[in-house]
């Protein structure tokens, strides 16, 4: 895969406010916000309300909100309330298989847009990434599941890397995002695919040294995605800076 210049970002997952200070302090690049209804996925986490709430403690940094909703169209306003302190900070990805189906999806992209947030489209494993290529023209970020989205104890599925290099080879300045079973040890993989934003979530939490994880990630992609040689890579931290 030829190097790419998208920025390499690693966003940890959080639910809460606690979370999200913590990982910042340990060098996140942004915030994986994952907003659950209970439909499309069993669980059950928040709503616009609490993102709103979390926006007014972390007015300049990037979040990304993982619309995992049968029906994204109805968060859309809500969410927005959330943009931040400047445009560009708030990525609404909802999910290609809630819409498609209703024939919706291009309605969603546009609503999105008047709103004024960033448009991410996501795909489930099972999903063919041909689908969302139809609407590479229009959105910013593409997302790609590296798990089946709602089921626990999965590992990283490494086929979906052709999905990321088939994004990346003909978007290769759009945000490509994987999510699922990323962490230290499966990351090499991601990057050399041409992602460049990076969900961790265990990845980060379980780790002995959350900076070291951060960090090491992020380098993998700057090295691996990027190009980039040692001496050009970000410098390792750690969160007692």
């Amino acid at each position: 895969m030829a190097p790419h210049c998208c920025a390499a970002m690693i966003g940890p997952s959080v639910l809460d406010c606690d979370m999200v200070e913590r990982v910042l302090k340990a060098g996140a690049d942004y915030v994986h916000l994952d907003v659950m209804d209970g439909h499309f996925v069993p669980n059950i986490s928040f709503g616009p309300y609490v993102i709103e709430c979390l926006r007014r403690h972390v007015p300049d940094i990037p979040f990304d909100c993982h619309m995992m909703t049968s029906e994204p169209e109805n968060w859309v306003a809500g969410v927005a309330k959330a943009q931040g302190s400047k445009p560009g900070l708030l990525t609404y990805t909802f999910h290609l298989e809630t819409t498609e189906e209703r024939g919706n999806t291009q309605q969603v992209i546009d609503d999105i847009k008047s709103h004024g947030m960033r448009v991410g489209l996501g795909i489930s494993p099972d999903t063919p990434v041909e689908t969302l290529l139809k609407y590479g023209d229009q959105i910013d970020l593409a997302l790609i599941m590296t798990v089946h989205p709602g089921k626990g104890g999965q590992s990283f599925m490494e086929n979906m890397m052709s999905k990321v290099r088939k994004v990346r080879e003909l978007y290769p300045e759009m945000d490509i995002e994987v999510d699922g079973g990323v962490k230290p040890a499966t990351i090499d993989a991601a990057a050399e695919a041409g992602a460049n934003l990076i969900v961790s979530g265990s990845g980060v939490y379980k780790a002995s040294d959350m900076a070291e994880s951060i960090s090491t990630m992020r380098r993998s992609v700057e090295k691996l995605g990027q190009g980039k040689e040692d001496g050009d890579l970000t410098p390792m931290r750690s969160d007692k800076d």
